[in-house]
């Protein structure tokens, strides 16, 4: 009687986390080690393996393949939209469509995605502004304001985007349409939602919590949003009370890989 075929059990959590760390430990050797080629090269070649580099950056390392097939984005207004991170394809065609203004949510980064991003958007004529959010943490008082300052001063048309376009673009959808098109936060919080890639049982539903809890209470004691969080906003409390899914975060965190 012959042998029953060999069945590999699925990988566990734990095995999860160190396939994850081990091409997390890869992809970071393969950027460091190019960036140590790239200074040992004479300036004339360095300039020409400078955008190739940064392209497998993107692709590989960024998991740029998977925007190539679909780049999330969405129109919030007449005059925004959201995305993943673009490439500088994507960022010609906004720029012939008008786009004035890029906000990266992703903040500054020692990637290829960040240098082409950068260097199309100059070449375009399209203004950058970096804005570094988290995408697992409780918002803090601070970025919420900084973001409500922001809409009023940026130049429109504009475009948001992360890594996926599924959190930290929700939490700055929101936060655009509520404080700078008057969209009742009832309705605004549906740029938090499944259909953008945003799963409320991960670690990333701490923002899906952050905005019930200013709903539960502007329910009970009508205010508006930016008083609420200047005056009863505790983000310390929302991270201790907060208690994610162990399963949406592993799908969020080690499966697909969100920052």
């Amino acid at each position: 009687m012959s042998a029953p075929p060999d069945q590999s059990p699925m990988p566990s959590p734990g095995g999860l986390r160190a396939l994850r760390k081990r091409w997390q430990a890869m992809a970071k050797g393969v950027r460091q080690g190019g960036n140590r080629l790239a200074g040992r090269l004479p300036a004339p070649m360095r300039r020409v393996l400078e955008t190739p580099v940064a392209y497998a950056d993107m692709l590989v390392v960024d998991h740029g393949l998977f925007r190539l097939a679909y780049l999330n984005r969405h129109r919030l207004s007449a005059h925004a939209w959201r995305s993943a991170q673009p490439s500088p394809r994507d960022i010609g065609r906004f720029a012939r469509e008008g786009i004035r203004t890029i906000l990266n949510l992703r903040g500054p980064r020692d990637c290829g995605s960040y240098r082409l991003e950068r260097k199309a958007c100059a070449a375009e004529g399209i203004t950058l502004i970096d804005f570094t959010l988290g995408s697992r943490a409780a918002p803090s008082k601070p970025s919420i304001h900084e973001a409500a300052a922001l809409f009023e001063r940026i130049a429109y048309p504009m475009l948001m985007h992360c890594k996926s376009g599924a959190d930290r673009a929700g939490l700055m959808a929101v936060l655009y349409l509520h404080s700078k098109e008057g969209v009742p936060m009832r309705e605004a919080v549906k740029q938090l939602s499944w259909r953008f890639g945003h799963f409320r049982d991960a670690d990333t539903g701490i923002l899906d919590a952050f905005f019930e809890s200013y709903l539960a209470f502007e329910a009970a004691a009508p205010i508006p949003f930016l008083d609420w969080v200047d005056k009863h906003y505790d983000p310390i409390e929302l991270k201790r009370t907060f208690r994610p899914s162990g399963i949406g975060t592993l799908l969020v965190g080690k499966v697909l890989q969100r920052e």
